[in-house]
């Protein structure tokens, strides 16, 4: 068995662990978790009313647009409603315009085979 002198001469150099990218990486990893896990509730604390805010503007962005839908589609029912009556108005009048049209084509008929 290999004496534990041995095994520490087998080992790079101190200097050339640290230099390692590897190594780097882990450290600079390490203290991205360590300083997130200090600076994370303060940060949520501090979006907690940017968040609140926003979600605030989105309810009455909400409201707003349904008072605004539903005056449009009161005036839509209105002008449906309107032309509706106008049509009728319509039909009436040309009912009453092809009765008139019918009696004078059967008048003419009339005259013409009296003659």
């Amino acid at each position: 068995m290999p004496e534990m002198k041995e095994l520490f001469e087998q080992l790079p150099p101190v200097e050339e662990v640290l230099k390692s990218d590897l190594v780097k990486g882990i450290a600079i990893g390490a203290g991205a978790v360590a300083l997130a896990g200090l600076a994370l509730p303060s940060v949520l604390r501090a979006a907690r009313p940017a968040a609140r805010s926003a979600i605030k503007a989105a309810i009455l962005l909400s409201e707003k647009s349904r008072e605004v839908l539903a005056e449009a589609a009161e005036n839509l029912e209105d002008i449906v409603a309107e032309v509706q009556a106008e049509l009728a108005a319509s039909a009436a009048a040309g009912a009453s315009v092809a009765e008139t049209s019918t009696a004078s084509v059967a008048e003419a008929g009339e005259v013409e085979d009296i003659e």
